[in-house]
């Protein structure tokens, strides 16, 4: 399980490390560019009921961490996927099927 640290929190934001090696490579992106956007989720069925957005800008400080040494396999198709929402108003919403599990075979 990886995970973002956001600004000055020293609470972590717990990712699987496939889907965090596909946002990191979308958020590296815009932010580069100086693009501010959201990232939005529902909570796992572990912690409380809700959902959680983080607005992400260049001057805030970000931190990825990943629990494997090897950087996974990445699919092209979901890199776009999250760059076009992540372009769009409503910014980066992850879903279900964004927290497969890494023994799934990843989309080409």
């Amino acid at each position: 399980m990886g995970m973002i640290y956001y600004g000055g929190s020293a609470t972590p934001i717990h990712i699987e490390d496939r889907t965090l090696a596909h946002l990191k490579v979308v958020i590296a992106t815009k932010l580069r560019r100086s693009e501010s956007f959201t990232v939005s989720w529902q909570h796992p069925d572990d912690h409380p009921q809700g959902r959680t957005t983080l607005w992400l800008h260049p001057s805030i400080p970000l931190r990825f961490v990943f629990d494997e040494p090897e950087a996974p396999p990445l699919s092209r198709e979901w890199i776009e996927e999250l760059a076009n929402s992540a372009n769009s108003s409503g910014g980066i919403t992850l879903v279900s099927h964004h927290f497969e599990t890494e023994d799934e075979e990843p989309a080409s």
